[in-house]
């Protein structure tokens, strides 16, 4: 059993050594999840890239790179992944609640300098203003030691810590001095315990993600019965499986069938996705805005509930004056005045007393014989003058302890409950004639003597200050009010400040707020209470998650900013995390989005982008998931006639690039103000799986007439590509809507592009097409313009539907709100 420090020697280098040999040390556990070996397991080997990469590598095999071009989607898909990923996990290796790089320990009687991760078990810190504590400890020592926790618990005032108190790891010293001694390191200490949860690895929820997941899921499921089904019939349509593989006609048909597998993935919607999602970060990016995943974009434009933290997200972090009131019988005079000028303007002033800087300018010409700095033990501050018109001793600070004392207080102590309740933070300024003794040199090691309140002070006036409110606040929480996104505020600090700041940043609310101190551990009788409270103060950072998880019990979609590591645990596990840029390093690197700026006015901004991603993703699931829809029924269908498939990959490679693939390259970038709606891949389903039948049996009917009457392969492919085109074109048409120049020019040149297929030499003889007959051509284009009519009907039958739907929606909302 070890020895504990000594107080005034600390430990020796020998007991240092030996509690570095047991790892008794200050190093932080790093383990952030999936190694990068995991990852790429993980985004590569799936059965999706197995199909598609082996498609791909044996089209190269054999000698047909021309028909292999779709292998481009499945690299990038992978990479983008990988790299998405891999930046998360680099990101919250770097998570720290610790960024003192030293720390000054006792060590055989010296004050040393070490590492953060060089400190061990029992370590004596040395402690003074602006020191951070780099481990749990105990107070041994302490010279009017107050200690700012705001960025673990998020209370604002700092805290007094006499000898005995038990210090946090993250914390700050703000006043005084003193040693302490550490208890607890490393990976149990308070502030690796408190982000331990926050550094595991995990994605951030995204429809759109989780939406295309399933559809390749869906997709990958059916790739091996259809699959089955292709590769016979192709080996049947060359004369069987003996004859093909003598006769080497194996190798057609294995194009054929990797033509009609890769047409049913939609190797391009998570590219483009991702694009999409991409150029929205890069956007943000100009505004600062920090986006750590590239699903976060949309994630904002979902909530339908958004959490606030109180400082630094509804405030700014600061105290201003609002207003002094004269106590009855006394009066502001111009020496009162002169001393809250002097009080604000000291240099060891705390953050409460600058903020009279800004009406009180100009102190006392005579210099004052003492002034004892404020200390949260006593809970004031005082200045005494020998002469001059402040003649006598002021004393500011907490009036229930300026005035305990005082006759005739009852009045002012009234007043100050009233701003209590109404949170305020209220301080008395007092005054006596009595001139205090100048300070006494003191011998070295000697301690000052707690100084005592004056005698005979009377109350002058009351000082009230209140959290600077954010200029955008108030126009920011109403526009998430019009976007029907309710609000609830969580913070460390006393509930009626809490209510207060709430107020005048526009949260319509009654009377204190609510003191999580009274909430239950029960999670029903928790969530009763989230059903109905939307201010809280005294709020732990345990139970800020545990409110986070009873609103997301209660189907909302959560939103949660905050700059604190108490934030750190409900950032993590909020829909979007959204943190401060001038807040802790572990709740910027946990959250999904960072303010760089700390302008909580930017969010409108996000949700804008993410409705923009939304809105063209859905419309290019729509595009992609027709060409799905139809690509399965041609592989089965032809598959299952034991008909050669009309289509080279090539030629599919170059018909997808006209009517899904170029478009889809502008159509993802479009402005899309549209407000975000639920169930988009319930959407695109009502939409993709009949205009999938309609492409494709228009299709199969043509090619089968062609086939029927006996045309040649170059051929029948040439009416198929023109057929396929001008349908297709249709469905690209109708999700074009509204026309913009932009979009006009986009289907234009869609269509002006199959002339160039069909005439320019070296392109035809790349796509190997023949010329087919003009009863042929005029047989594809009178179908493909019954198509797109059939498509135009469709259409306008589902949107007015989709708009039934949407009202009904809107009009249960409504009621259940009313």
């Amino acid at each position: 059993m070890t020895s504990t420090a000594d107080s005034s020697t600390g430990l020796s280098l020998a007991e240092v050594q030996h509690r570095t040999e047991l790892g008794q040390t200050n190093v932080m556990p790093s383990d952030t999840g999936r190694s990068f070996w995991r990852i790429m397991q993980a985004n590569l080997f799936t059965l999706f890239n197995l199909i598609v990469g082996g498609s791909f590598a044996l089209l190269l095999v054999l000698g047909y790179w021309q028909d292999a071009l779709f292998g481009f989607f499945v690299i990038a898909n992978v990479v983008i992944g990988v790299a998405q990923e891999f930046r998360a996990k680099l990101t919250l290796s770097r998570l720290a609640v610790l960024n003192a790089p030293r720390a000054r320990v006792l060590r055989d009687g010296s004050i040393a300098e070490v590492r953060v991760g060089e400190v061990v078990m029992d370590d004596v810190f040395v402690l003074s203003a602006g020191d951070q504590v780099t481990a749990d400890a105990v107070v041994l020592e302490s010279h009017g030691l107050d200690i700012d926790e705001s960025l673990l618990t998020g209370e604002a005032d700092p805290v007094s810590s006499p000898a005995g108190r038990e210090l946090m790891s993250g914390s700050t010293v703000v006043a005084g001095s003193g040693l302490a001694r550490v208890i607890r390191v490393g990976a149990d200490s308070y502030a690796a315990r408190i982000t331990a949860e926050a550094k595991q690895f995990s994605l951030v929820r995204s429809e759109l993600r989780s939406g295309i997941a399933k559809i390749i899921k869906w997709i990958t499921i059916l790739l091996l019965p259809v699959g089955a089904i292709v590769v016979n019939g192709q080996m049947q349509a060359v004369g069987g499986w003996e004859v093909a593989i003598a006769t080497g006609a194996w190798r057609e048909a294995t194009v054929a069938s990797a033509a009609s597998l890769i047409a049913m993935i939609p190797q391009g919607l998570v590219f483009m996705t991702s694009v999409a999602l991409a150029v929205g970060a890069v956007k943000l990016a100009r505004h600062e805005v920090l986006v750590q995943e590239l699903a976060a974009v949309e994630g904002l434009a979902r909530v339908d509930m958004l959490c606030l933290d109180k400082t630094g997200t509804l405030t700014e972090g600061r105290m201003i004056l609002d207003f002094v009131e004269p106590i009855a019988g006394a009066e502001l005079d111009s020496a009162s005045e002169a001393v809250l000028a002097w009080m604000g303007a000291d240099r060891n002033a705390n953050a409460t007393s600058v903020a009279l800087v800004a009406r009180f300018t100009t102190p006392p010409v005579e210099q004052p014989v003492r002034a004892i700095e404020f200390s949260s033990r006593r809970k004031w501050s005082a200045v005494s003058f020998a002469d001059g018109p402040a003649r006598g001793t002021w004393v500011l600070g907490a009036p229930d302890i300026v005035l305990a004392d005082v006759p005739d207080a009852a009045d002012a102590l009234a007043r100050f409950a009233e701003r209590a309740t109404a949170g305020e933070r209220t301080v008395v300024l007092a005054r006596t004639a009595v001139v205090l003794d100048p300070p006494v040199e003191l011998a070295d090691g000697e301690r000052a003597p707690e100084p005592e309140l004056p005698a005979r002070l009377s109350a002058v006036a009351l000082v009230s200050f209140r959290e600077k409110v954010r200029d955008d606040a108030q126009e920011t929480l109403g526009y998430f009010r019009e976007q029907e996104v309710e609000l609830c505020v969580i913070s460390g600090d006393d509930p009626r400040t809490v209510a207060a700041v709430a107020r005048e940043a526009g949260i319509q609310h009654e009377g204190p707020g609510f003191d999580a101190r009274q909430l239950p551990e029960n999670e029903a009788e928790l969530d009763a209470i989230m059903r109905e409270h939307r201010v809280f103060g005294r709020v732990s950072p345990e139970q800020k998650k545990a409110m986070v998880l009873s609103l997301q019990r209660l189907g909302h979609t959560v939103a949660m900013t905050g700059d604190g590591v108490n934030d750190a645990l409900a950032l993590k596990h909020a829909d979007m995390g959204i943190a401060m840029g001038s807040g802790a390093a572990a709740t910027r690197a946990v959250a999904r989005l960072v303010l760089l700026d700390g302008q909580f006015s930017r969010l409108p901004r996000i949700v804008a982008e993410g409705r923009q991603v939304i809105a063209n993703v859905e419309r290019l699931a729509k595009l992609f998931l027709s060409k799905t829809t139809y690509a399965i029924l041609f592989a089965v269908v032809f598959g299952a006639l034991l008909w050669p498939f009309p289509f080279l990959p090539r030629q599919l490679s170059i018909v997808d690039g006209l009517t899904i693939g170029l478009p889809a390259l502008v159509l993802a970038l479009l402005p899309n103000i549209q407000r975000y709606r639920p169930g988009f891949l319930r959407r695109a389903a009502r939409f993709c799986i009949p205009s999938g039948l309609v492409v494709a049996g228009t299709l199969i009917s043509v090619v089968a007439y062609a086939y029927l009457g006996g045309a040649e392969a170059s051929v029948v492919q040439t009416v198929a590509v023109i057929t396929l085109t001008l349908s297709a074109l249709w469905v690209l048409v109708i999700l074009s809507r509204p026309f913009t120049l932009i979009t006009s020019l986009v289907v234009v040149a869609a269509y002006l592009g199959l002339p160039v297929l069909l005439f320019i030499p070296v392109v035809t003889d790349f796509l190997q097409l023949g010329a087919p007959p003009l009863e042929l051509i005029l047989i594809a284009v009178g179908a493909s313009a019954v198509a797109s009519l059939v498509l135009e009907i469709m259409h306008r039958i589902i949107q007015r539907n989709g708009d039934d739907s949407a009202a009904a929606v809107a009009a249960g909302r409504a009621a259940r709100r009313g």
